[in-house]
């Protein structure tokens, strides 16, 4: 398909540049030059990535867990109002600093879409450029 269409485009120029031709003699091609750009493709591939990302020690679980220890052990200790809810206040202080939780490093990976590119040069454009009635003349064509 490419080639009937380039076949085509060829003759159509050639045919135009005949016909300048023939209408004056003082027309003639002097060069036809043929221009290239670069392109850049990109190829996809998936990599996996880790990274050591840093993570606080949660105390919460332990707060809680002082907090329902010393609610119970409050409401069931003598008789002093709101003892359940100065037990819980107590049990979570404590809870929370007897806590053995730490911060550190967590070793977190994920997949990362990467591209490889590959510069080529491919067809742009050609210029032909003749002589009409002692001007020049520059005629811009893609094949």
């Amino acid at each position: 398909m490419e080639m009937e269409e380039t076949k085509e485009m060829k003759t159509k120029i050639l045919t135009t540049v005949a016909m300048v031709g023939f209408m004056s003699t003082s027309a003639y091609a002097e060069t036809v030059t043929d221009h290239y750009k670069s392109v850049i493709e990109q190829t996809p591939y998936r990599v996996e990535v880790c990274r050591d990302v840093s993570v606080s020690g949660d105390k919460t679980g332990d707060t809680l867990k002082g907090a329902i220890i010393g609610g119970i052990i409050g409401n069931n200790v003598g008789d002093i109002k709101n003892g359940g809810a100065a037990g819980a206040l107590i049990g979570g202080i404590l809870g929370h600093n007897s806590s053995k939780a730490s911060g550190g490093t967590k070793r977190v990976c994920s997949i990362e879409t990467r591209y490889e590119e590959r510069e080529r040069e491919v067809y742009s454009h050609s210029i032909v450029t003749f002589m009409y009635n002692g001007k020049q003349q520059v005629l811009r064509f893609t094949k």
